[in-house]
């Protein structure tokens, strides 16, 4: 940490937002006190703010979140530091700025999978600019670390991995400095600086010794022992540090401002039109790249399935592959926002689960990253239940600050795209295999929040609510039931999270407080809970059709008619 903050890295320490400064991803982030030491030591906090440690009434939380400006991740989940690197340093591309990443990581948690499908993402892309340090000083959290002080071991790794590797004595200034310059000089791959380091270096109650994880010495005799020994060790006197070098900055490089919101433009669709949600979400976010160069897309090996490819098509300077990585691909999201960007990464809903801890994250840090799911439900098909996403709309609602959208048609997908790229904090999009008809018009508006009335009448006996492909099984049990002179309301709930629950009462109300949803989707935490939660403060209940078991392969009206979310099931629900 000394070498770098004093040495190493180029910064404005009073401007910690600066788009060319070196950045600095402290993945270990139960080491935090360091990392608010050391922006005390620069100046930008005071010596007195790192006595409100974890207060709660204080930023300096017991990991590091965004709430700080030199916090560009909320770090301490272990594994996903250097994965937010990959993005920091791709963004450095994308602005065309000089600007290195720096990510100091744990020994132990190098054991997770996320890191090296980072690893091998960085060698991909060449990420010259990405300087990781891993503190090897042989201890875990409850034990020692699998590779003790093994760093051969650990160096042979990154190597075949395509890194630049180097080991150094931890504790020894111009070793690590030495290597850092090595580091600059490296061209074409990335480098992993391996340090040898003693846990507790200096205080002999506790170097190198197991069971000090998170563990505070007590006041008293054990304080001040290790308070007398470190500053015996004390070659300098307290005065200021050495101020940091002024970032590079790169005349007529990319993007300096904030930007502006651009538009996906006029509509590609007209009514009639059959097109797959996931088409169309391809399409839109290609289009909105053209007038806005913040818009990037991150995709895991399945570009031709949700057709991001379309954008790569259009932007290949801005589209990054990540391969089936999925933790790679949301850990680089998450980097790439924090700088600026407006990421798009996507792959089929189902496999979002893998990386639902970079998900929790992102939320965390609030961060502008908007999530393509497609592929959800068992609407896909023949695929099977390996493939369906039946729990994505639960696992997105639980994050409180997460926009959750559902487009059912061309024009709505593209409208929301647009506007799920403005929106402020993340956004996760759910979008289908099978192609549906265009219902709405080029002049439609769709707002994060909003919903869509599409059928209703004085006299509608019940409200039907769906999103996605059982919006069209609601409009065909609606035309069915007309024939039987029974008339209902049929809602288009494209917005599950924030939700508008004073149109959803409105319409209990007017129909005689009878409300069914229905869903592509397991009956927790989906739909039929979204609108239950907004109209249960009015004392309005909710029938839910849903799927209740592990489905199998078919085709899709077969399986939405067996597992109860088909117009049949919907007009049965009515008639009971």
């Amino acid at each position: 940490m000394a070498a770098l903050f004093f040495e190493e890295m180029r910064y404005d320490p009073r401007d910690p937002q600066n788009p060319d400064n070196d950045r600095f991803v402290l993945s270990k982030g139960h080491a935090a006190p360091l990392l608010y030491a050391a922006w005390a030591e620069v100046g930008f906090l005071k010596r007195e703010d790192l006595l409100t440690l974890r207060r709660i009434d204080s930023d300096l939380e017991g990991h590091p979140t965004p709430r700080l400006p030199f916090a560009d991740v909320a770090t301490g989940s272990l594994g996903q530091g250097l994965c937010a690197g990959v993005g920091i340093a791709l963004n450095a591309r994308r602005i065309r700025s000089d600007y290195r990443t720096y990510v100091l990581m744990g020994d132990g948690e190098t054991a997770e999978g996320s890191v090296w499908e980072a690893a091998d993402m960085a060698a991909y892309h060449a990420l010259d600019s990405l300087c990781g340090i891993t503190d090897v000083n042989g201890l875990g959290q409850s034990g020692p670390t699998q590779w003790l002080h093994d760093l051969d071991a650990l160096a042979a790794r990154w190597s075949a991995f395509g890194w630049n590797a180097l080991i150094v004595d931890g504790h020894d200034l111009p070793d690590v400095l030495g290597a850092l310059d090595t580091a600059r000089q490296i061209k074409g791959r990335p480098t992993m600086i391996l340090a040898r380091t003693f846990k507790g270096k200096g205080v002999s109650l506790m170097e190198g010794k197991a069971g000090w994880h998170g563990k505070a010495l007590k006041k008293g005799a054990e304080l001040d022992a290790a308070l007398a020994e470190l500053t015996a060790q004390l070659v300098t006197d307290d005065g200021p540090a050495p101020q940091p070098q002024p970032p590079r900055t790169v005349p007529g490089a990319g993007q300096r401002t904030p930007g502006s919101a651009g538009t996906v433009g006029a509509s590609a669709y007209a009514l009639g039109d059959s097109v797959a949600t996931r088409e169309a979400f391809g399409a839109a976010i290609a289009a909105l790249a053209t007038t806005d160069d913040r818009i990037v897309a991150l995709d895991a090996d399945v570009k031709n399935s949700t057709f991001s490819e379309k954008f790569e098509q259009q932007h290949p300077e801005r589209f990054y592959q990540s391969f089936i990585a999925e933790q790679a691909m949301l850990g680089a999201a998450m980097g790439l926002a924090s700088r600026g960007a407006i990421p798009f990464p996507s792959t089929f809903a189902a496999f979002l689960s893998r990386a639902y801890d970079f998900i929790r994250m992102a939320a965390i840090s609030n961060l502008n990253v908007k999530i393509a799911g497609s592929h959800a439900g068992v609407s896909i098909g023949e695929d099977g239940p390996s493939q369906m996403a039946l729990e994505d709309l639960a696992m997105m609602r639980a994050q409180p600050n997460i926009a959750v959208l559902y487009p059912c048609d061309g024009v709505s997908t593209e409208r929301l795209v647009e506007a799920a790229a403005y929106h402020q904090g993340p956004v996760y999009m759910r979008t289908s295999r099978p192609k549906t008809p265009v219902i709405y018009g080029p002049d439609e508006v769709f707002t994060v929040g909003g919903l869509k009335v599409l059928r209703q009448s004085g006299k509608d006996v019940a409200t039907v609510v769906g999103a996605g492909v059982t919006v069209f099984e609601a409009l065909k049990a609606y035309d069915e039931l007309e024939t039987r002179g029974i008339k209902i309301r049929v809602v288009d709930l494209y917005s599950l999270q924030p939700i508008d629950a004073a149109a959803l009462v409105r319409c209990a109300r007017e129909t005689q407080g009878q409300v069914i949803t229905v869903e592509d989707h397991y009956a927790n935490g989906g739909i039929g809970d979204a609108v239950a939660g907004a109209i249960a403060p009015e004392g309005f209940t909710v029938r839910r059709l849903a799927v209740r078991e592990i489905p199998r392969s078919g085709t899709p009206d077969q399986l939405l008619d067996r597992y109860g979310i088909s117009a049949s099931h919907i007009v049965a629900a009515v008639r009971s």
